[in-house]
């Protein structure tokens, strides 16, 4: 399962460095939207690939998800406690997802952003593709 990020949003990188905390099985992969693997998925997704871009995007083989089902997607990979967050699927993406796109929109102002993009340890640099 690979997540292809903002590489410049912090709320991104806190994200990326969250899930890299707690994905003990190592399944994630992660691309930056700013690398070419990243640039890649999102045009398969038939997603824009300039700057400006508003979700995450979670490929799994030939599927991929967007908005909150990126997020609850990623979560159930997780295992447990997190997969408990799966219930939220409940709820129509309708619902859930004007408060993401929101988040997403505003992300820099809110959160800030990184001149430059996120430099994994060396402990988990295989885990990115870029």
């Amino acid at each position: 399962m690979i997540v292809v990020f903002d590489g410049h949003c912090l709320l991104c990188n806190g994200w990326v460095q969250f899930l890299l905390r707690h994905d003990r099985r190592g399944r994630l992969r992660f691309a930056s939207m700013q690398g070419q693997t990243g640039r890649r998925l999102l045009a398969a997704a038939g997603l824009p690939t300039e700057e400006g871009l508003q979700t995450l995007l979670v490929v799994d083989g030939a599927r991929s998800w967007q908005h909150t089902a990126a997020i609850l997607r990623v979560l159930h990979a997780l295992g447990w406690p997190w997969r408990l967050v799966w219930a939220a699927w409940l709820i129509p993406a309708p619902l859930r997802d004007p408060a993401y796109r929101w988040i997403a929109r505003h992300r820099y102002r809110l959160f800030g952003r990184a001149a430059q993009c996120l430099r994994p340890s060396e402990a988990t640099r295989a885990r990115f593709l870029d």
